[in-house]
């Protein structure tokens, strides 16, 4: 039997048992829904896919303690989620570092360069305005926004894969919807002002 027609349960048991076509498989089924996520979290950056690559190797790496009590899928994507949040950690670390530079050497500085959803001419303005907004917003907020209206899960499962209870997951995607609207909002005043 062809692996691209087998359950996930029977992919991971046969990738436990080393068929190496067999893990293929589940990457090859998941890796759009990976990305999905580690983009909508980090923007198109190399951080995002070094995040999806490295959810796939800890996927691995975890097969042995894999249980089965969630969905591959959701698994995946509580993974991803993680790593997501620990790079906007380290971001906001970076961000808070201010390199001192001595006086008559600004030129010597490495400019340095952040992700810019602009800068990708795939997206239309629409878009890039949402991304922008979802950047503003705390990873905490982010990633209830990301996972509940944006890849569609569940309330319940947004919860299990964020570790939360529920009467905060839904605390938070009213608050994230309400500092994204606002946000919006003034994107597009802004945008009639250049405009006019």
């Amino acid at each position: 039997m062809r692996e691209d027609a087998l359950t996930d349960e029977a992919l991971v048991d046969a990738a436990r048992d080393g068929c190496e076509d067999a893990f293929r498989t589940l990457v090859e089924r998941y890796e759009g829904r990976v990305a999905s996520v580690v983009i909508r979290m980090l923007g198109n950056t190399p951080e995002a896919e070094d995040a999806g690559q490295e959810t796939f190797i800890r996927f691995y790496r975890g097969l042995r303690g894999f249980r089965g009590q969630a969905s591959v899928g959701t698994y995946l994507t509580r993974i991803a989620i993680n790593l997501s949040l620990t790079e906007l950690k380290k971001r906001r670390r970076r961000a808070i570092f201010v390199p001192f530079t001595p006086p008559g050497r600004e030129d010597d500085t490495p400019e340095l360069e952040y992700a810019d959803p602009a800068a990708s001419a795939e997206y239309d303005d629409t878009a890039d305005r949402i991304q922008a907004a979802l950047n503003r917003l705390k990873p905490e907020f982010r990633s209830v926004i990301v996972l509940r209206l944006m890849e569609g899960y569940s309330t319940k499962e947004t919860a299990e894969i964020l570790g939360l209870p529920v009467g905060t997951v839904l605390s938070r995607l009213r608050r994230s919807q309400e500092k994204l609207k606002r946000m919006l909002i003034s994107s597009n005043r802004e945008l009639v002002h250049e405009t006019v």
